[in-house]
């Protein structure tokens, strides 16, 4: 066996098993930044057959193999799994045969966060979004960050790339926390950043055990959301955390206003302006204020970064506007999210008609009732929420509840509510409805044909 990997030194050559996932690929593009040799397989590579993430990382100088055991050597020094990854994957066993040291990607994730300064964002929601911001705050503060995100920041997918990492010369490194996984216990950051505490894939009480643990391991700064009831339960010291109108925050926004795709806040008397929609956006760009303020950055360069900010792969992103109809691509997928999704897009239209996957059937069991009562909520007279049938990943799982058991919860509160089993039928279902003045939003996380069924659907209208 190959001795143990504690630090950045322990390895040069590393393997993903399931490089092109949206984790792996981020934390796989960091290494190879920094002069890792890296290389990883995926079930989605096939002989013959384009990937557009392969292409991606194999641009990166990232060698990509077939998940044939082809790629792991006797040179390779770790290997990276994601949860997705059994024991009984062939590379996996290749990989123990050679005595090579195995490794779950959160572990790696905290080795690397040990090596730099790093700012951890952790919460329910909102993660992506503001270390977004945060990462484009500290870029124009000419810090020189590097990030590794859940989500493509637009600003670097316009250079052709994954969008997801990026290796700056500075001490700050941005990653997000991850409570789903209970990960987000693993970190060690100098800034411990909370957004909120919602329910989600765990109860209440098993999250709020978590953001506890991560901030007992936050060495410096913890920053949370006084607008948030549980976050606020967390807080260090007021003063250094963030809110939305809340006199407690010490980096409180004010004054807040929506103009079409235009938002306006005031946080210690400075203006704020920025391309996006809805309060969460709002609290995000507080909170990524609140720790970059904190740090040394000036609040007019925050304003001035915000300003020309340009948003994340699939996080409220307008596909456009057709025969007087927005569309909107997001990966809201938890209760409180999709809530805050259909609210963020009212003062855009006269009508919303949200559409929303869910995803794995234990989940959609678990949170029924918190669905049913949160988009209710959200929803005026005039909305309408359609769903199809739970993507479903695959495994063992009881196939017990249909998105349309939600939908019939949701028509006896009273509500516009409509079930299209098979989604390839939307378009077709929904054209009646879809009148000049209206916002068609499309929600959904996890399935991989999401990102091209909600551009085939822009184009069909």
């Amino acid at each position: 066996m190959k001795g143990m990997i504690t630090k950045m030194e322990d390895f040069q050559n590393v393997f993903f098993i399931g490089v092109a996932g949206v984790g792996m690929s981020a934390i796989a593009q960091y290494l190879k930044g920094i002069g890792k040799e890296v290389s990883g397989s995926d079930r989605y590579f096939h002989p013959g057959e384009y990937n557009r993430t392969k292409e991606q990382l194999e641009a990166e100088g990232i060698h990509c193999f077939l998940q044939d055991g082809s790629g792991i050597s006797d040179k390779t020094d770790l290997v990276v799994v994601s949860t997705a990854i059994e024991d009984t994957v062939f590379e996996v066993q290749k990989a123990k045969e050679l005595g090579i040291t195995i490794i779950k990607r959160s572990e790696l994730l905290s080795i690397i966060a040990k090596s730099k300064k790093t700012i951890a964002v952790a919460g329910t929601s909102g993660k992506s979004t503001t270390s977004a911001m945060l990462y484009q705050i500290l870029l124009d503060a000419d810090l020189e960050p590097s990030i590794i995100s859940g989500a493509g920041l637009t600003s670097i997918i316009k250079d052709g790339k994954i969008g997801n990492a990026a290796v700056g010369k500075g001490d700050w490194l941005i990653i997000e926390a991850d409570e789903s996984d209970g990960s987000v216990v693993q970190y060690e950051p100098e800034i411990g950043l909370l957004l909120n505490i919602d329910k989600d894939h765990q109860e209440i009480d098993e999250l709020i055990e978590l953001f506890t643990i991560f901030k007992k391991n936050t060495k410096g700064l913890f920053v949370v959301n006084q607008s948030n009831t549980l976050a606020k339960t967390l807080s260090a010291n007021p003063q250094n955390d963030f809110g939305f109108e809340n006199e407690d925050a010490g980096y409180s926004a004010q004054n807040f206003d929506q103009n079409g795709l235009s938002l306006t806040f005031d946080l210690h008397n400075q203006k704020f302006q920025m391309t996006s929609l809805g309060r969460h956006s709002v609290e995000n760009a507080a909170a990524a204020i609140a720790v970059a303020h904190q740090i040394g950055v000036p609040l007019e360069t925050c304003a001035a970064s915000l300003s020309k900010y340009e948003g994340i792969y699939r996080r409220h992103q307008i596909l456009g506007q057709k025969n007087g109809v927005w569309v909107i691509d997001d990966y809201a997928h938890n209760p409180a999210k999709c809530a805050a999704s259909i609210r963020a897009c009212q003062p855009l239209a006269e009508k919303v008609i949200a559409w929303f996957q869910p995803h794995g059937y234990g989940p959609t069991r678990f949170l029924r009732h918190d669905f049913v009562d949160e988009i209710s909520n959200a929803l005026r007279p005039q909305d309408e929420i359609w769903m199809s049938e739970i993507f479903y990943a695959g495994g063992t799982a009881v196939k017990d509840i249909s998105a349309d058991d939600l939908i019939q919860d949701i028509k006896t509160k009273g509500k516009n509510a409509t079930f299209v089993e098979d989604r390839n039928n939307l378009l077709e279902a929904l054209r009646p409805e879809l009148k000049k003045g209206t916002v068609l939003l499309l929600m959904g996380a996890r399935d991989p044909g999401l990102e091209d069924f909600c551009k085939n659907l822009y184009n069909g209208i």
